[in-house]
């Protein structure tokens, strides 16, 4: 038995390879195509409460043809689903050499954000769809779902023939969709219609757009509430008013974002703050409190904006 080695990699980059191969079709993963537990997970062994470091160890070269999940501490809650977002601690390995890829320190200090979507690597999806808030899992994925596809990784010292091992404490799971109780809208604001998976379809009323912000609560959450130098995690999509056209749909990228109130434009911060986790609300944002009369990316001069965000969580 060897115990892996020790060696701490930039979290940043560690983060930004598992974000960078993920393959097409990872959203559509289910519980029934979850990782499940096989020999080679049960062999890595993680010793240790959850929340503090654990003392890993796995036989050296650890092969697998197949992503593996084997758990390790318990969790409680509802499972995890894709398309969600989760904080997690990871420290991972090369199955092949043992050695350290990242070893996150465990002290409260550090947690990643993870979408379970198509951004991510397959394996690390594979792994975590199914698992649970305050769950330790140990995961054996296969090259196929690593950076096999990628000829591995060079910066990270890992072979395409490489499984990685990966030790997670699942520290958050924020929620999949709003979930507030449903809440009558004043007539005048945008209809917003949601299909089976909650993803919004926004109608925008024919006529000259309002000239003050205007916010509508379509769903009353019950959770913390969002304030201004919250990191927020939410599900939103955007729609110009005079074009009624698309330009932002976090549900079409498969991935919920992060952002700070404080840190975005005027109208849609007043719109989130001091509103409750669990929230979904609608908000109709001038040009004034917007971008004005400048252009940005898909966004002309002068525009008004309508936007649906799903409040899934704060820190």
């Amino acid at each position: 038995m060897r115990k892996a080695s020790a060696l701490i990699v930039t979290a940043g980059l560690v983060m930004t390879a598992l974000t960078a191969c993920a393959s097409p079709g990872t959203a559509e993963a289910s519980c029934e195509t979850a990782a499940t537990s096989g020999a080679a997970s049960t062999l890595v062994s993680a010793v240790g409460d959850f929340g503090s470091a654990p003392d890993v160890s796995f036989p050296t070269p650890l092969k697998s043809s197949t992503t593996q999940r084997t758990q390790i501490i318990a969790g409680s809650g509802e499972k995890l689903v894709a398309g969600q977002m989760v904080s997690a601690v990871m420290t991972m390995y090369n199955g092949t050499t043992g050695a350290a890829i990242q070893q996150a320190p465990f002290d409260g200090s550090v947690a990643f954000p993870t979408a379970l979507a198509d951004i991510t690597l397959p394996g690390i999806v594979a792994g975590l769809l199914c698992a649970r808030e305050g769950e330790r899992i140990a995961l054996v994925i296969s090259p196929d779902d690593g950076f096999g596809p990628a000829g591995g990784n060079e910066q990270l010292r890992v072979e395409a023939t490489d499984a990685i091992v990966v030790v997670v404490d699942i520290v958050k799971a924020y929620l999949p969709r709003a979930d507030g109780a449903n809440q009558i809208v004043a007539n005048g604001l945008p209809a917003v219609v949601l299909d089976e998976n909650g993803v919004p379809g926004i109608v925008v009323p024919n006529g000259d757009a309002p000239s003050t912000l205007e916010i509508g609560v379509l769903k009353q959450g019950t959770g913390d509430k969002v304030e201004e130098g919250s990191t927020v995690t939410v599900n939103l999509a955007g729609v110009l008013w005079k074009e009624k056209t698309s330009f932002v749909s976090t549900w079409t990228n498969g991935s919920p974002v992060q952002m700070v109130p404080n840190a975005i434009i005027p109208g849609l911060a007043t719109a989130l703050i001091g509103q409750p986790v669990g929230s979904q609300i609608v908000a109709v944002i001038p040009p004034d409190q917007a971008y004005g009369d400048a252009a940005d990316a898909t966004i002309p001069a002068g525009s008004t904006l309508v936007f649906v965000v799903d409040i899934l969580g704060v820190n």
